[in-house]
């Protein structure tokens, strides 16, 4: 099996501008994003090794918030997840695949969790 190197940021909780239908567009739904990153592995982690060689998990949150266009609304979350693996695409090459899921927090009943999984790999 091969070494593996997998970064994750979960639950992040964000409005954002998306739906279809007309109670849905106007407005930010609150969204549940949660990312994960395959990331080049180095050869070493040892105690001292810099930042560098790996990848700052701040960079995941700000995929799914502050790296969204404002005012834009995205009809489907997968267009939204989509979005997000290209922002971390662009930020780092290093970065291999992006697993991206969404929950829409707005449409849940007794705690469903209502969404979808995207994953991308680098191409």
């Amino acid at each position: 099996m091969a070494d593996a190197l997998t970064l994750e940021f979960d639950d992040i909780e964000h409005d954002v501008l998306t739906g279809i239908y007309s109670e849905e567009t106007g407005r930010p739904q609150p969204l549940r994003i949660s990312i994960a990153v395959d990331y080049k592995v180095a050869d070493r982690y040892d105690p001292d090794t810099p930042l560098e060689a790996s990848k700052n998990y701040m960079d995941l949150k700000f995929a799914a918030t502050e790296a969204l266009p404002e005012g834009l609304h995205f009809k489907l979350i997968e267009s939204l997840a989509d979005h997000i693996c290209e922002t971390l695409f662009l930020q780092d090459e290093q970065v291999l695949a992006v697993t991206v899921k969404i929950v829409k927090l707005a449409i849940a009943e007794k705690n469903e969790k209502i969404g979808i999984t995207l994953r991308r790999e680098r191409r």
